[in-house]
């Protein structure tokens, strides 16, 4: 995630945690989304495939995640207008082993 993106989401009190600031750079995607779920927390990415095929897999598994959510790399406005739109509309219990497209938010 951009820093304007990021900033913008904190600055409306949305508790964000990059992968940057968790250590997670370089990871595999796998890591990722196993330290999101021991948080508890909801995974954003712009990586589409890779992330909904984990979803599929954590599915198939009976693991479960916190929430992933899913986006092409747009304008950061658009992207914040959608996800403030999706954490209006959602709770974070809504989010549980759900794999939501930022493309529904328009």
């Amino acid at each position: 995630m951009g820093r304007a993106l990021v900033h913008a989401l904190r600055s409306r009190a949305v508790d964000v945690l990059t992968a940057k600031e968790a250590g997670l750079v370089q990871m595999a995607d796998r890591d990722h989304l196993a330290y999101a779920a021991s948080l508890g927390r909801t995974v954003f990415t712009f990586n589409v495939r890779d992330f909904a095929l984990l979803h599929t897999e954590y599915s198939r598994a009976g693991r479960h995640h916190a929430g992933i959510i899913v986006s092409d790399q747009l304008q950061v406005g658009i992207i914040l207008r959608r996800l403030l739109r999706l954490l209006a509309a959602c709770a974070a219990a809504e989010m549980r082993d759900r794999l939501e497209y930022l493309s529904r938010w328009r």
